[in-house]
């Protein structure tokens, strides 16, 4: 039996040593829940708030990283793409290929990843409605996409904050039979950091129990073992060491 869709990892590529210590113990969650979590990290962080911020090792070395997460532990692999071009070769290493929220509506981008065959995880745009998502799910599947995601991630109204209106996750329902819950950028307050994002990583479990309350059948936690240190989403990224119990009230 299905138990959901989990998708954990931290928000950007820091060192092989992160990575190595992520999924080492995402293994060990899925050996005692049953579960069968998927690996996320980027290789880029496109959209960074400040010209300075961290983005992470780029295409090249970032998928070579992530394959060999793949050949040590057998993860399953989830990054994002910010060009189309992008599209092929990383579909050549993950799994799962995820369209970023504020590139939904990229007709180009989402056509490319369609015909990759992977499973494409569309983020619903911080603007957008989740009615208005069908769209961007008809532009995958006309292009050949056999299984496309939502994600639910909350809207935006400027004045650095975000609000999620979880009656989102079941009219997405209505559009594809997965809708994800993204309980760490969910809390985000955008540039709200003096050129960084922030956020309140409290509010993480509770924006997962939400959300399965609406209906939603899988979940998204940027983690880290110590967020706080993170180069990227430091403010909203779960810590490590509490993804198991998350977890475990949400099966």
């Amino acid at each position: 039996m299905k138990k959901g869709t989990f998708i954990a990892g931290p928000c950007v590529i820091e060192s092989a040593e992160l990575l190595d210590t992520v999924a080492a113990r995402l293994l060990e969650i899925n050996d005692k829940l049953g579960t069968d979590i998927i690996f996320k990290a980027s290789f880029d962080k496109a959209n960074r708030t400040s010209i300075r911020s961290f983005r992470g090792p780029g295409l090249e070395k970032g998928l070579q990283m992530l394959a060999d997460i793949k050949s040590k532990y057998g993860l399953r692999l989830l990054t994002d793409i910010h060009e189309s071009w992008q599209a092929e070769p990383v579909g050549q290493v993950v799994d799962v290929l995820q369209i970023p929220a504020f590139l939904c509506r990229q007709t180009d981008m989402l056509v490319a990843a369609a015909r990759t065959g992977k499973v494409v995880n569309i983020k619903k745009a911080q603007f957008l409605s989740g009615l208005d998502m069908r769209y961007p799910v008809e532009k995958a599947l006309d292009s050949g996409a056999q299984e496309v995601w939502l994600t639910e991630r909350g809207n935006i109204y400027g004045y650095n904050n975000l609000v999620v209106d979880f009656r989102n996750i079941a009219d997405m329902l209505d559009i594809v039979p997965t809708v994800i819950m993204d309980c760490t950028h969910s809390v985000q307050r955008p540039g709200g950091a003096d050129g960084k994002t922030g956020g309140d990583r409290r509010f993480v479990p509770a924006m997962a129990m939400a959300a399965k309350a609406f209906g939603a059948n899988g979940w998204f936690f940027e983690v880290h073992p110590t967020p706080d240190q993170g180069l990227s989403d430091a403010a909203n990224m779960l810590e490590l060491d509490k993804l198991e119990g998350t977890i475990e009230k949400l099966l």
